[in-house]
């Protein structure tokens, strides 16, 4: 049976090392990994879907909660073969990975969480995230984009990097979005769940990010019992792409680590 995500899957399908599986942020695609896979999968395999409602992957209206991206990404795995590997994500792709472990954790061997938090919705975010979903069905994602584009990424970024982002944005399905928005906006409390991780956790935020600002990221990275912190320097919510560099040799170690912990 044919996958439901579209996916990309680069590097040698051997047993070691573990896989790296990259999970993209709201609203954009897999390819916002694009320089981690070209990096890694010369040694590993990476495996990076598009999450329903972004890119190449099916559509869904209505509300998608957290715990159908989950299930998409098992289901996904299960018609890959892979059983065990390294889950990592970014901003929402950094809570679908929470929800991931809550419900498979046997499965996972290190997370990865880059921009991200893991308190739940408040009251006030929960009404912004509607109101939102509304206006993107409404007026679709242009004016959204233009509006957070130097919150996705620094105001002094490479253009070309902004340019990639912005045209992730606009290119996803309104639809889409707007049921991620929904269920992001019923999220549960992924605080104590941290505090119960077994495997090497690495968190990653950039200095400038406003969305997930660098407390959020120290409050995670206290709350893992095996976690190691990277901020990284002239990066906003996407660092992977405004700073590949640092983001890959980062990211590097810490799967060698996770390696040699397996």
């Amino acid at each position: 049976m044919a996958p439901f995500l579209a996916y990309e899957d680069k590097g040698a399908k051997l047993s070691t090392p573990l896989p790296l599986v990259l999970i993209h942020g709201h609203p954009f695609d897999h390819t916002m990994w694009r320089p981690q896979v070209t990096a890694l999968s010369a040694t590993r395999r990476v495996i990076a879907p598009d999450l329903r409602g972004y890119g190449a992957s099916p559509v869904v209206p209505g509300v998608t909660p957290l715990s159908t991206f989950a299930e998409d990404i098992a289901a996904l795995l299960d018609e890959l073969h892979v059983e065990h590997f390294v889950l990592g994500g970014l901003s929402m792709g950094g809570q679908i990975v929470m929800e991931c472990y809550a419900r498979f954790p046997d499965r996972i061997r290190g997370l990865i969480l880059a921009d991200t938090f893991a308190s739940p919705e408040t009251p006030a975010g929960r009404k912004s995230r509607n109101e939102m979903a509304d206006r993107l069905l409404r007026e679709g994602m242009r004016g959204y984009a233009d509006e957070v584009l130097h919150k996705m990424v620094a105001p002094y970024a490479d253009a070309a990097v902004a340019a990639h982002v912005h045209g992730m944005m606009t290119a996803t399905s309104p639809p889409g979005a707007a049921a991620a928005l929904r269920g992001r906006a019923e999220r549960p409390d992924y605080r104590e769940l941290l505090t119960q991780v077994t495997v090497p956790a690495l968190v990653v935020v950039g200095e400038d990010d406003e969305y997930t600002p660098v407390p959020d990221a120290k409050a995670m990275a206290e709350a893992l019992p095996d976690s190691t912190l990277h901020v990284i320097p002239r990066a906003a919510h996407m660092p992977n792409l405004e700073r590949p560099g640092e983001f890959n040799e980062v990211l590097t170690r810490f799967l060698d680590y996770v390696d040699g912990s397996a």
